[in-house]
């Protein structure tokens, strides 16, 4: 089921990402960071969610649109735990956050990885849903850690959503 994220399940989160063995320590104080900036208080347009079977959080999505564009959207999380993965919840959450970017009028939705060999499926995973690897910088999260940023159009340039095409 895909829900609201929920503050009791930040350990479960946390430990879900860790699991994924992909995320470097500073990356997981930084969602540790934002879950618990998103449970103190409003959080605006940014929204998070969580996939959860059997009464526990195995999944997670934190999306919102960005600032100063035209209705273009970044989605900065995306993780299911380790022992789940493989098992198309993933796509679940990601074919979810695009119907809700789509529904809120969002043409665009860009994501930005790592190119680090370790995160090889990850970027496998956006190109098997129809994302276009738009852009490379180079050496940006440090040294040899390019940033690939991937790009996808949510509504055609007529405005209708591309799953009514």
């Amino acid at each position: 089921m895909i829900r609201p994220t929920l503050e009791t399940e930040t350990e479960d989160l946390l430990a879900a990402a860790e699991s994924t063995m992909v995320f470097k320590p500073i990356e997981l104080a930084a969602l540790r960071e934002l879950l618990d900036d998103l449970h103190a208080g409003p959080s605006g347009d940014h929204l998070a969610i969580t996939y959860e079977l059997d009464g526990k959080a195995i999944g997670f999505a934190y999306y919102a649109p960005t600032a100063m564009t035209d209705r273009c959207w970044h989605l900065y999380w995306l993780f299911v735990s380790q022992e789940i993965r493989a098992k198309g919840i993933g796509t679940e959450l990601l074919k979810y956050i695009e119907s809700d970017i789509a529904k809120a009028g969002g043409r665009i939705l860009l994501i930005e990885t790592s190119g680090l060999p370790s995160y090889d499926l990850t970027r496998r995973f956006y190109m098997k849903h129809a994302y276009e690897q738009a852009a490379t910088i180079r050496d940006f999260y440090s040294d040899g850690d390019d940033q690939v940023i991937f790009r996808k159009r949510l509504i055609s340039e007529s405005g209708l959503s591309r799953s009514r095409e």
